[in-house]
């Protein structure tokens, strides 16, 4: 027995896999030498190791590779990607790497132009082509159509993005006017002010927007509008030390002119007290950096200078931002409204308070902090001393003193005042990033719209060290679009095979309804429960994370508390503070401290009434249409989280109403570091997105279809009018049927027809090509189409044939039924007499050999004639009688008979004594030839006998084969029925034993997930982790669990522990070639039974993983048996044999490889297998057109049968077992060698 020497990817849980070959088969595990000396040699679980195929090709189409698993998926994007091909597909689902660097010619106008009407997978991989796909989908199928940007953050979403909509500009907006620049600007303008620098990426987008280019019913854009998500309002005044606020703030202070911040009072980031807690540093190129003053930089700009990034430059990027602005009809008075309420904000941030040592107490601003605070103050356009009151008292309405009751200015405490100047920053910048967008989509000229193509971008999942509310809802926002990518690519597709009535297996993956459930749920989610604590008089997050924990942490595996985190940083956390979600793509902490605060976003009445009286017109237009919370009460009040509800609700409908494109952008490491790819970061990125779950369903599945209706449509009018008014049904199929593609690369549904990845393109290509060539497919589409009709001309006929054959010989048959009927009736009245007659009759031939013996008498010749003329003339005088008496009674019939009878006994008794002496040599003579004749029809007879006699012996074997059949039956029957009752207890177990290890599998993988992600954040923060790695898993699909030949664990653990408990032998340390050596030369028959056993089960493990693993194209080239013994063995319970039945240790079998209604007679192949007890020995493939496939175990193990003869079912089959001569005969006539027994070989 040999192992293939082939490749395998084994799982690493630093590199995601490695390049490994298997040395031994250790029953279960597998010894693994991997090919590069610095990992060391491992044993590992068949679930982890899987075939690489060619690992250093790579494939546009992870659809295309040999292989299709996690492995090869992750191997062809981390090659692509050295080479810089940062696209690959998964079918219709593009997945982009982020190369951090600009590829040359990547986006240029020619390469736009180049993927203009292309269909998906003519060209190499590349976001243009999806968005054409949006396109040309949007104009076919006249659906409005979105395009869902996913990825972590720092994956390249943003970058993505643009270039999406710099596609559809380019080509669609040219006629529109300023629409297409107007979209465009839209991107920098966002930027500035939504996107800022994290520790993941340095143009992190900061919030989550929808942009939409509409279209008319030409299919030009006429206009677009931008919907916009949850801006992360605490970056405002807060960030980690890593972390940048806005770029909007180091853009000023930057790239602004020297009289522009002279007038807004700028300086460097260190003097303001919302930007010096994080990083100060500006974007810069080495050309920009000399453009800034000593007075701009920062001291960190001075002892490390800029930051590098391709894409930003703050000195530079102001002009850009200030242009965009005007181009999107911003005047210069309102440009410069737009940098006071920024510098507005900057200045208020370095507002200070202390304790007011006065009798009323409260806080006072700082002395130092009065020039911040009239710098505020004048740059919002409102009273010094007003904005002072309000920052240090809240008013506070009575409704006990006349109809609006008294207004009460309260004092605030120190920490109240900061929390209230914090609250109106927030406040300012979040409604001047809603008037910038809204003055964007006013901006955009807005025609007759039909139908739009949507872009979502939305920060990716995030997880940090501190995750606060901001995190929680982008999270929740993530789970959604998780669920609504899994329905929309496995369930929604797999349902539509099933409708179209296609034969694809079904694919499992992570369902996280249950965790959307847990966040949202009206009556007792996290939402829920985060809206009714503050409605509290006095709401607390203590509270708040106990209600959480109580309510929903019961028996919840995805909610848990802080200490339950792999992060040592975390379980600092009491269980009050915070709590463990589960999210599908990992477990995050969040920190409640500012859960409420940042839920409920108003403004305490004193500050809105005083930003609603400024002298700015811009300060005023964003308080103006506000609603004031304060003023409906706490019962009323419409929290951050419901909102974000609504809105997210709201994109969901509009998702679920369009068509819908995926890119799934990928982060290949986290210090964003050209070149470098982290494998199993990428490869966590691919398992969470449900890549991994896709690849598995198109491995059967056809990502492309098209309605009849539509290619009827499409490509009706570059064919000829006899082809074009054919039904669309009927066009399709002569269409496809005719161009010559595989049977394999597309099936037909009842509405459409299906394509497998790449083939559409292929077929899209061919029917759009030269006029020469398109005269040739018209060619073949007619030919097919007079075949189709000349066939079903011929199927017509035939069956009218072969009706009337069939009336013809039903009437023969009643003729014959009526004729046979009358003659048994004639028969029945008249058999007596003519039976009488007959042998009245017969006995004239007596008398002709009366009258032979008369010739040869020498004397009274003529005495002797007279008599017989005597006696034939009675002979017809009773005939006559006879027949002319119908009356006459059968006794004088046989009187009748009697009597002549004895007449011609006494004259031939006469004749015979006269001939004795004449004819006495003559006689003797004959008598000698007589004899010898006998002796020759006695050795016939003795032949046939003998002849007789074998095949009534070989009818007793076969008769003996059938009864011991129906005997094994019969037993096996009663067994069952023994044994049902333990069989049902036994049957709970077993659910209840798997339903618990799919459980473990699905924690382990969740634990695994967890892992990775704290290990991420302790590498980021130089944290650590507590607790080991779980043991690695991969998730099974359909295939693995319900599939054919393959045995799951606790099935293997059975088998195991009844193998041990049956036998003496420990082997499952022993090496598989030592179990061979000893099955070959042992005399030890306990041992050479029990090494069978072991070597057999080694066998069904290796081949199970094989079959899971198989080529895609080569699965029927593999067969080691016939498919029905090989889905018998799936389908039957393995048990224990508990004894032969009647049965003798040799047995032979024979079976076709195909069923007889299938395929021909005379191509039939037939599978011979010789079982010596209950393993195969010798097996046979013999095929009409085929090499004679002999194997033998000890030789040939591998591909040969590896299932006992219990499994395969054979001896339930009636007539598949024949004699051992039949087996013989045939092993001899195709040169087998002659088998010798194991007990009987010798050392």
């Amino acid at each position: 027995m040999t192992i293939d020497k082939q490749l395998v990817w084994v799982r690493d849980p630093n590199e995601g896999f490695i390049l490994a070959r298997l040395h031994e088969l250790m029953g279960e595990e597998a010894d693994i030498i991997p090919v590069e000396n610095k990992y060391p040699r491992r044993v590992c679980s068949f679930e982890d190791i899987f075939p690489a195929g060619e690992p250093n090709k790579d494939v546009n189409d992870n659809c295309e590779l040999m292989f299709l698993n996690e492995a090869t998926l992750l191997n062809n994007i981390l090659t692509r990607y050295t080479k810089n091909k940062i696209y690959t597909y998964v079918a219709n689902i593009l997945l982009a790497v982020n190369p951090y660097e600009d590829i040359p010619d990547l986006y240029s106008s020619n390469t736009i132009k180049k993927y203009q009407g292309r269909s998906l997978g003519e060209l190499p991989p590349h976001v243009f082509a999806i968005a054409d796909k949006a396109f040309r989908d949007m104009k076919s199928l006249k659906q409005s159509q979105s395009i869902i940007v996913s990825g972590e953050s720092g994956a390249g979403k943003t970058e993505s993005t643009k270039y999406i909509l710099k596609y559809l500009c380019d080509l669609w907006a040219k006629g529109a006017g300023p629409v297409e620049q107007k979209i465009l600007d839209a991107n920098p303008i966002l930027e500035a002010f939504g996107n800022a620098k994290t520790t993941r990426n340095n143009n992190s987008s900061r919030f989550g927007k929808f942009m939409e280019v509409h279209f008319n019913n030409k299919y030009q854009v006429v206009g677009g509008y931008i919907s916009h998500y949850l801006l992360e309002k605490s970056r405002i005044c807060t960030q980690s030390a890593e972390e940048r606020n806005y770029h909007v703030f180091y853009l000023l202070c930057a790239g602004a002119p020297p009289e522009l911040r002279s007038a807004l009072m700028l300086t460097k980031p260190d003097d303001y007290a919302y930007l010096r807690n994080g990083c100060t540093q500006y974007f810069t190129t080495a050309a920009s950096e000399k453009k800034l003053s000593p007075d701009q930089k920062s001291k960190q700009q001075q002892a490390k200078g800029g930051l590098r990034d391709p894409i930003l430059d703050d000195v530079e990027d102001f002009q850009r931002l200030h242009q965009a602005l005007s181009r999107v009809g911003l005047s210069e008075e309102e440009k410069l409204g737009v940098y006071r309420v920024v510098a507005g904000v900057l200045h208020l941030g370095n507002v200070e308070f202390e304790e007011d040592a006065g009798p009323r107490g409260g806080c006072v601003p700082r002395a130092d902090s009065e020039r911040a605070l009239q710098a505020a103050a004048a740059l919002l356009a409102v009273d010094g001393g007003e904005l002072r009151r309000a920052l240090v008292a809240r008013l506070l309405q009575s409704a006990r003193a006349g109809h609006k009751g008294t207004a009460i200015m309260v004092p605030l405490k120190t920490y109240e005042a900061t929390n209230a100047r914090d609250a109106l920053a927030k406040a300012v910048y979040s409604r001047l990033f809603d008037y910038i967008v809204n003055r964007i989509n006013l901006s955009i000229p807005f025609q007759a719209s039909s139908y739009y193509i949507g872009v979502l971008d939305i920060a990716g999942f995030e997880y940090f060290q501190m995750n606060s509310f901001e995190q929680f809802c982008i999270n929740y926002c993530n789970e959604k679009l998780q669920q609504f990518f899994n329905e929309r690519i496995l369930k929604n597709e797999q349902e539509l095979y099933k409708k179209e009535g296609l034969n694809v297996p079904e694919i499992r993956y992570v369902d996280n309804q249950d965790c959307i459930d847990l966040i949202e749920s009206k009556n007792h989610g996290i939402f829920h429960l985060l809206d009714e604590e503050s409605k509290l008089p006095k709401p607390e997050f203590g509270h708040f994370t106990h209600s959480v924990h109580k309510e929903l942490g019961t028996n919840n595996s995805r909610l848990q508390v802080p200490r339950a985190s792999r992060l040592k940083a975390h379980r600092t956390l009491r269980d009050d503070e915070g709590f463990l979600l589960r999210h599908f793509a990992g477990a995050v902490c969040y920190n409640t401290n500012q859960f409420i605060e940042k839920n409920n976003d108003a403004l305490h009445a004193s500050l809105e009434f005083l930003v609603q009286e400024s002298n700015s017109a811009l300060v005023k237009q964003l308080f103006q249409n506000v609603d004031n919370n304060n003023a409906k009460g706490k019962l009323n009040f419409i929290s951050v989280g419901a909102k974000f509800q609504s809105q997210l609700s709201q994109l969901m409908e509009k998702l679920k109403d369009n068509g819908t494109n995926f890119v799934r952008c990928i982060k290949p490491n986290s210090v964003m570091s050209r070149r470098a790819a982290a494998g199993a970061l990428v490869l966590a990125q691919l398992q969470c997105s449900g890549t991994a779950a896709l690849l598995h369903l198109m491995e059967h599945g056809f990502p492309s279809r098209a309605p009849f209706d539509h290619l009827h449509r499409v490509y009706g009018p570059h064919l000829p009018p006899r082809l074009a008014h054919l039904h669309p049904k009927l066009f399709s199929e002569a269409i496809v049927h005719s161009l010559g593609l595989s049977e394999k690369d597309y099936k037909f549904g009842i509405t459409r027809v299906f394509f497998r990845p790449g083939k559409y393109s292929e077929f899209d290509t061919i029917m759009r090509s030269d006029p020469e060539n398109l005269k040739k497919i018209v060619d073949r589409v007619l030919a097919w189409i007079i075949k189709s009709r000349w066939r079903r001309s011929l199927f017509a006929v035939l069956s009218i044939i072969k009706l009337k054959n069939k009336i013809l010989y039903r009437r023969e048959c009643l003729i014959t039924i009526q004729k046979s009927v009358r003659g048994h009736l004639v028969r029945k009245q008249h058999r007596p007499r003519y039976q009488a007659i007959m042998k009245i009759k017969a006995l004239n031939a007596n008398l002709k050999d009366m009258e032979t013996t008369t010739a040869q008498l020498k004397k009274d010749k003529e005495s002797a004639q007279k008599n017989i003329e005597n006696l034939r003339n009675s002979i017809n005088k009773s005939c006559a009688a006879i027949k002319s008496n119908d009356k006459i009674s059968r006794n004088e019939v046989d009187q009748i008979y009697a009597k002549l009878t004895k007449d011609v006994e006494t004259q031939m008794a006469a004749l015979q004594k006269a001939m004795v002496d004449q004819k006495n040599r003559e006689e003797q003579e004959r008598l000698r030839k007589i004899e010898a004749e006998i002796r020759a029809a006695e050795e016939l007879k003795r032949q046939e006998l003998e002849r007789i006699k074998q095949e009534e012996e070989n009818r007793r074997l076969k008769a003996e084969m059938e009864a011991r059949r129906k005997a094994e039956e019969l037993e096996r029957q009663r067994l069952e029925e023994q044994d049902r009752l333990s069989a049902q207890n036994l049957q709970k177990q077993l659910e209840e034993a798997a339903r618990a290890e799919q459980e473990d599998r699905e924690r382990l993988e969740q634990e695994r997930r967890d892992h990775e992600m704290a290990v991420r954040l302790a590498k980021e923060t130089n944290g650590h982790v507590e607790g080991s790695p779980p043991q690695l898993r991969s998730f099974p699909t359909m295939d693995s669990v319900n599939g054919e030949n393959k045995l799951n664990r606790s099935e293997r653990v059975r088998m195991q522990q009844a193998l041990q408990g049956k036998q003496k032998y420990d082997l499952s340390k022993w090496k598989y070639s030592e179990l061979r050596d000893t099955i070959n030369t042992s005399c030890d028959i306990e041992l050479l039974e029990a090494c069978r056993h072991e070597f057999h089960r080694r066998l069904k493990v290796y081949h199970a993983w094989k079959a899971k693993n198989a080529r895609k194209t080569t699965m029927a080239e593999q067969e080691r048996a016939p498919q029905s013994i090989m889905e018998a063995a799936a389908k039957i319970p393995r048990v224990t044999q508990k004894g032969e039945i009647l049965g003798a240790r040799h047995r032979y079998f024979r079976i076709p490889f195909v069923r007889a209604d299938h395929e021909p007679a005379d191509r039939r192949g037939w599978w011979y297998a010789h079982f010596d007890g209950q393993y195969v020995a010798r097996q046979m493939e013999l095929h009409p057109d085929k090499t004679p496939v002999l194997l033998q175990a000890g030789v040939d193990d591998m591909q040969m049968c590896e299932l006992s003869l219990e499994e395969t079912g054979l001896t339930r089959k009636r007539g598949a077992e024949i004699l051992e001569h039949e087996f013989e005969r045939e092993w001899a006539r195709h040169g087998g060698a002659a088998y010798t027994p194991p007990d009987l070989r010798k050392r």
